[in-house]
């Protein structure tokens, strides 16, 4: 999933969850995270195509600018 549709993802649950429900979905993740502690390497492949995309999305114009980053992660966004 791409940075854009994640942080998308989050400003959506931002606006829709309670502090106990964001509180909550946080542990569960944490606990689905540790249950595959060791998680597969990246084939080449993998890696070929996520690189492939990430180029195509900068080159369409869909990146965050680094003050745009700063701004989201200081909450002035």
């Amino acid at each position: 999933m791409s940075t854009a549709k994640l942080m998308d993802l989050r400003n959506y649950l931002y606006s829709t969850l309670s502090i106990d429900d964001m509180v909550w979905l946080v542990e569960e993740l944490k606990n689905y995270v540790r249950k595959d502690s060791k998680p597969e390497p990246y084939t080449i492949e993998e890696l070929h195509a996520r690189i492939a995309q990430s180029e195509r999305d900068f080159a369409e114009g869909r990146y965050y600018t680094d003050t745009e980053v700063f701004a989201d992660l200081n909450g002035e966004l």
